[in-house]
């Protein structure tokens, strides 16, 4: 059995981390899922300027991603939507409609020019096998901006998941931009169908956000939604406006989806409703708002980790730094060797080392003839002359040789020199380069995706949630029919004790002094009897005094108890009198007068007595109560009897 928990434990495990690191949650470095990553793989290989089938760059990443197809498929179209590295033609769905994509061998695709300069730099990737040895794919492309706010992710893994809000790319470049230059920076969600958030509890990333839909009420008799909030449709928002409506939260005469290019959904109002009066019903009741719950889970250093906006921003500008060092010592490196060829061929052919191999027949004796004719330049060259160079000389043809230009050598080695030295300024002021490189980018960015997709969609703006307990009406009646022991909204006879909303709460005092706390019920029974019913909300029960006047079995002695109903656990039975105690009666009168008659007694000549409530303290719900007399009672009769309990 050890054995089997073990296997089990272990292939667990596996799995585990598989689903968290291969599947659900996206890398820091790049903010990509592996399936999004092999997707820009494939297009950054096939790219050719022209579009591609989407059914042809799916069947080119299947080399790729062993899951098959349609997670391909899905995952290109996400991307596509989000227009900022992959160009569209044919339909790829509606974001605001929530219409589908066409089928893939319908719509086409092609890389935009912007994905490879964030994204693309083979000579400073890392790559591995794909999953059948066959190919090699990025480990993680080196990111130049931080593509997990750019993007979001939603995803849910064994245990744990993620919920990155999206944002705007103007924003985030400019965010990277104060952090290296030491500046403050705010960065919120920008969510692609617009709405207004309020961020008041969004916590960098780490807490939440209310969203809600842009509500158009200039006309009183209409409202028109023009932006969505966050996680939305329009087909999700209609829907959940018309579940409102059925349920009587809503009155209107139609609906109207005028949904194009732009959001609009027109709500036209019943006879005698204004728009005003149902702004808040719609952002209580339906989908108008939302709230967002945002956790930037994201797999940093092989481990999943929770950040905040502001740590990976400042991640990706020390990120960028690295990259842009890499990229500039890579071609520094590139340079050198091509300004260490340049000076070779130069050599090679103006001092003719060329004619010393005319004699020689090994190859042997021809790559030594070539490296000793480069003894007497030595101080000229970079570093020393390699078999690779020799292989590179030998190959130059004899027409070039025949029609060698020096001075358009010289021009390229003073071309290279030139920005050899540039090189090394940029490395010295990485800061400078980085930010620079983010202006160009931006402006890059707003040349290829325009001017409005540059700018923020999203309203933010501080506004409180709406209530639902606070917008619905008490229209409902509560009815209670003593002969039956019902009490419920659904008690079609009795008495009706008040209105009452669905979202309220009851205190239901019993004939035995058993009370409960419960939901507003439909139907329920209680007892052919009932001391008291009202709300139990704390203002509601505080103004409430319960006088209860029991006996007590053992000694029959008629007791007395003053307390408010102050703590409670919903559903759960309570008594107001202490064990061995039985009710007499329950009052909720300030002040009032009541008769206890005794039981006859050889020798006992006062057979009753007369006390008045207001006489005793108020005590605690726990409270024993004090005795009235130490006489064996009867009965209670009040002074003036009420014609029924009081039921608040």
């Amino acid at each position: 059995m050890a054995f089997v928990k073990n296997l089990f434990d272990k292939n667990f495990l596996e799995y585990a981390s598989y689903v968290i690191r291969d599947r659900a949650i996206p890398e820091l470095e790049d903010g990509l899922k592996p399936v999004q990553r092999r997707v820009l793989h494939t297009l950054f290989e096939t790219d050719d300027g022209r579009f591609n089938k989407v059914a042809n760059v799916v069947g080119q990443c299947m080399k790729y991603h062993p899951h098959g197809d349609a997670s391909i498929y899905g995952a290109l179209v996400v991307l596509a939507n989000k227009e900022i590295f992959i160009e569209k033609q044919g339909s790829f769905g509606n974001i605001f409609t929530g219409a589908e994509a066409s089928a893939a061998r319908y719509i086409e695709c092609r890389l935009r020019p912007l994905a490879k300069d964030i994204l693309y730099n083979p000579g400073i990737t890392n790559y591995v096998p794909s999953y059948d040895g066959r190919n090699k794919e990025p480990v993680v492309f080196r990111a130049k901006l931080p593509l997990a706010l750019l993007l979001g992710a939603e995803g849910i893994a064994v245990g744990m998941s993620t919920k990155i809000p999206p944002y705007n790319l103007r924003e985030v470049i400019e965010a990277e931009k104060a952090c290296l230059n030491g500046e403050p920076f705010t960065l919120y969600p920008d969510f692609p169908t617009g709405g207004i958030i309020d961020v008041s509890e969004y916590n960098d990333g780490t807490g939440k956000i209310i969203s809600r839909a842009k509500l158009d009420v200039s006309d009183p008799k209409r409202i028109v939604i023009t932006e969505l909030p966050a996680d939305t449709t329009t087909e999700t928002l209609i829907d959940s406006i018309e579940t409102a409506a059925k349920a009587g939260k809503l009155k209107f005469s139609s609906i109207t989806d005028l949904t194009a290019a732009k959001v609009e959904i027109e709500i036209k109002l019943q006879r005698g409703v204004y728009a005003q009066d149902v702004v808040d019903a719609l952002y209580a009741y339906t989908k108008c708002e939302q709230t967002v719950a945002c956790n930037m889970l994201v797999i940093k250093d092989n481990m999943p980790v929770v950040m905040t906006a502001t740590e990976i921003i400042k991640y990706h500008s020390e990120k960028l730094k690295g990259i842009l060092t890499d990229e500039l010592n890579l071609e520094k490196a590139n340079l050198l060797d091509k300004l260490h060829l340049r000076t070779l061929e130069r050599i090679f052919i103006e001092e003719r080392i060329y004619k010393s191999i005319e004699e020689m027949k090994t190859a042997e004796a021809v790559n030594k003839a070539v490296k000793d004719g480069f003894v007497p330049f030595a101080s000229e060259l970079l570093r020393p002359v390699t078999d690779e160079d020799v292989e590179h000389l030998l190959k130059i043809p004899i027409r070039r040789i025949s029609l060698y230009d020096i001075n358009k050598n010289r021009a390229e080695v003073k071309e290279i020199n030139a920005r050899l030295k540039q090189i090394e300024k940029l490395l010295k002021n990485i800061v400078g380069y980085a930010v620079a490189w983010l202006d160009s980018i931006q402006e890059k960015a707003t040349a290829a995706l325009g001017e409005d997709f540059m700018k923020r969609k999203t309203l933010v703006k501080s506004f409180q949630a709406v209530d639902v307990k606070e917008v619905v009406k008490r229209d409902l009646p509560l009815r209670y029919d003593a002969k039956t022991g019902y009490l419920g909204t659904a008690v079609s006879s009795g008495t009706e004790l008040f209105k009452v909303s669905p979202y309220d709460r009851v205190l239901i005092m019993r004939k035995t002094g058993v009370y409960t706390v419960c939901d507003v019920p439909e139907k329920l029974f209680v007892d052919k009897g009932m001391w008291y019913c009202g709300f139990s909300d704390k203002e509601s029960l505080s103004k409430v005094l319960f006088t209860v006047i029991f006996k007590d079995k053992k000694t029959q002695y008629m007791m007395i108890k003053r307390c408010r109903i102050g703590q409670f656990i919903l559903n759960r039975d309570y008594s107001i009198v202490p064990d061995g105690g039985e009710v007499c009666h329950i009052d909720t009168r300030d002040a009032f007068s009541f008769i206890v008659k005794f039981k006859p007694k050889p020798r006992l000549k006062v057979l009753e007595a007369e006390y008045h409530a207001g006489d005793y303290e108020e005590k605690g719900i726990k409270a024993q109560g004090v005795r009235l007399a130490s006489k064996e009672a009867d009965k209670v009769v009040l002074e003036k009897k009420p014609e029924q309990p009081e039921l608040l």
